[in-house]
């Protein structure tokens, strides 16, 4: 079972617009998160080796995000928020407490644009707030033309095969029924995307993959793709280093030598794998005119 927790704040303020998420602001219903991925950068001693037993539920979130969504509205500060930006906002939980969706309804009483990223296919619940919000929000005047829409929804990818998800993010919903929700996302007529981050080096960012990514998202009429490349922290147990490190051990033992020189002595990967890495993203994303920015 998670902890109950009480919070004295709920709502980050950003000191600028993420570039790529383009939120002003931040919300997170949930400390820590149980669908467990290996390469989380929310890793560490903090929350420990398995994050759904830290997982924590921030039982009075909707009170102070009513107040402290109130007194930036008075203010015309509306700017999109982030639903979530270190945790995922419909983990299991979400299902009993209904943090997420009460967010939604205090995002669309102040009439603030809302950015959804998530793994799961627990987002089609509300589809139908996310749907008010979307013409009812006020959008900052740069972006009322582009995106020009109050709700985005993200999903995010690190591949599509269902066996791989499992390794890498054990406690996430499949791809496959990630994907569906997509598909249903942009069928409701939701300006709908992609974050493929982190690809997985010489497993999901192969040609092939990167293919059957680029061409199953396009086929499921995806708005943009922002795809990015891994970065690993740490050494201790519990950091996300240590935990990559031992899965491909274990389950792509003739990737460990590769992986071992890549990340001895840094938590990214070599310069000439991500300029080739980016300069690919751009081949393809103008192959399949995919975008990679969502305005």
């Amino acid at each position: 079972m998670p902890r109950e927790i009480e919070v004295k704040s709920v709502l980050n303020r950003k000191k600028q617009r993420d570039s790529w998420f383009l939120d002003e602001y931040t919300f997170n219903p949930y400390s820590s998160c149980s669908f467990n991925c290996l390469y989380c950068y929310i890793r560490g001693s903090k929350y420990g080796t398995n994050l759904e037993k830290s997982l924590s539920v921030k039982t009075n979130a909707l009170e102070i995000l009513d107040r402290q969504l109130f007194n930036r509205a008075k203010k015309h500060e509306q700017g999109f928020i982030v639903i979530s930006s270190s945790t995922d906002p419909y983990l299991p939980v979400e299902k009993e407490y209904e943090i997420t969706r009460g967010a939604l309804e205090l995002v669309l009483k102040h009439r603030f644009p809302v950015h959804m990223i998530t793994k799961s296919d627990l987002i089609e619940r509300d589809f139908d707030i996310l749907k008010k919000i979307d013409s009812e929000a006020f959008l900052p005047t740069d972006l009322q033309q582009k995106p020009g829409r109050g709700a985005l929804i993200t999903f995010s990818f690190s591949t599509l095969n269902d066996n791989i998800g499992k390794i890498f993010e054990p406690g996430a919903p499949p791809p496959s029924l990630r994907l569906s929700a997509l598909k249903k996302a942009k069928e409701a007529g939701f300006y709908s995307g992609v974050s493929m981050m982190p690809l997985i080096p010489y497993i999901t960012d192969t040609t092939e993959s990167l293919h059957h990514l680029f061409s199953t998202f396009k086929e499921a009429d995806t708005d943009y793709v922002m795809p990015a490349t891994i970065t690993l922290w740490g050494n201790g147990k519990a950091d996300s280093k240590t935990l990559m490190m031992n899965v491909i051990n274990k389950h792509f033992p003739e990737l460990y030598p590769k992986y071992q020189k890549f990340f001895a002595n840094s938590d990214q990967m070599p310069a000439y794998y991500r300029e080739a890495f980016y300069k690919k993203m751009k081949e393809l994303g103008e192959e399949y005119n995919l975008p990679d920015r969502i305005a």
